[in-house]
């Protein structure tokens, strides 16, 4: 079938088969557990592996073993189960092994609940474990984009080397609309050269342990190189009615999509109002942000937290003009007649 009507959590797994995805390690929370659903019911029939694991823990080590044999492989989780993957996230980043991590972000700290919130941007986007490292984080705002942009992550991963994160909130992740595969080309599994394939002739090593200082400042600062290639090259985003628009509102997730309708409603009072909506997270689009301060009086960031993305604007901005900030917390979900209302204001 060319379309499908879909869950977002669904259409992850639909996009990682597509992409060649062969293992799928993995534990259940809400309100990601449809994705390791998915995994069990479509893996195994397309002869792939599908493990769920005993914790989190372990699944993240089951994806840096895969990874490290040289084989595309993802996992999934939520708030709390991310926080307990940041160990072997770091270990990963720390190896430069390719795989792909979704988050379905829920309110928080802690157990928190299982409503929509975005308050997993800091540990997702500023690396969460230990030491100097960065993950490529897309960030959907629908189930066509859960599904393509996980299949574009593993090109991506792969290409760097490099974890990447898929950063949904709750409400894109258990959405249900129309998916249309019929762009998407099938992948053929294979293993990569550089992996630890445990054969004979195989001499491949991979370890993230340099014992000597200058050894480990040595492979640090070939990170960072890679990373800089990574923000020069991979950032995307989407600009609505921004040409004319003095009030630019910026967001990402279920947020964006509230925004837009503001954008509208604002336009048909007259007032000219964009938005731009980050389509991945890290790297940030900092070029076009720039060139946006140029012709923009001010900036309004929303976010369904405390205020996380919007730290990242502000330093980017640099006070060159103003960047306001509205967020909803706990799970709740900013309408746009709250919104239109603090665009009424700042206009």
């Amino acid at each position: 079938m060319s379309k499908e009507l879909l869950k977002g959590n669904y259409a992850v797994i639909k996009g990682a088969l597509l992409a060649g995805c062969v293992a799928y390690f993995g534990y259940p929370i809400t309100p990601a557990s449809e994705i390791a659903e998915a995994a069990a019911y479509y893996f195994p029939p397309a002869g792939r592996t599908f493990v769920q694991a005993e914790s989190e823990i372990a699944s993240i080590n089951m994806v840096y073993g895969a990874a490290g044999a040289g084989v595309r492989c993802m996992t999934a989780s939520s708030g709390p189960g991310i926080s307990l993957k940041q160990e072997g996230v770091s270990y990963i980043a720390g190896a430069e092994l390719p795989c792909v991590i979704v988050d379905i972000m829920r309110g928080g700290p802690g157990l928190g609940n299982i409503a929509p919130e975005q308050g997993d941007y800091h540990q997702v986007v500023k690396g969460g474990g230990h030491g100097n490292y960065k993950c490529v984080v897309y960030a959907p705002n629908s189930a066509q984009e859960m599904c393509d942009l996980t299949y574009k992550a593993f090109d991506t991963a792969d290409k760097y080397r490099n974890p990447v994160y898929v950063l949904a909130d709750g409400f894109i992740g258990q959405m249900m609309e129309q998916v249309d595969f019929s762009h998407l080309k099938p992948i053929e599994p294979k293993k990569l050269e550089w992996g630890v394939h445990g054969t004979p002739d195989s001499k491949n090593l991979i370890n993230s342990i340099y014992l000597d200082p200058d050894v480990l400042e040595a492979h640090n600062r070939k990170l960072q190189e890679k990373y800089k290639k990574i923000e020069e090259n991979e950032a995307i985003f989407e600009n609505y009615k921004v040409d004319d628009a003095d009030l630019i509102l910026i967001g990402y997730g279920i947020t964006s999509r509230i925004l837009r309708s503001v954008v509208d409603e604002a336009r048909n009072s007259g007032l000219k109002v964009g938005l731009f909506r980050p389509k991945t997270l890290w790297p940030l689009a900092k070029d076009e942000i720039n060139r946006l301060v140029g012709s923009a009086k001010k900036f309004l960031v929303v976010e369904m937290s405390n205020g996380q993305l919007v730290d990242d604007i502000r330093l980017i901005v640099e006070g060159k003009i103003p960047v306001e900030f509205y967020g909803r917390m706990g799970g709740n979900v900013p309408t746009v007649d709250e919104v239109l209302e603090i665009t009424k204001k700042l206009s």
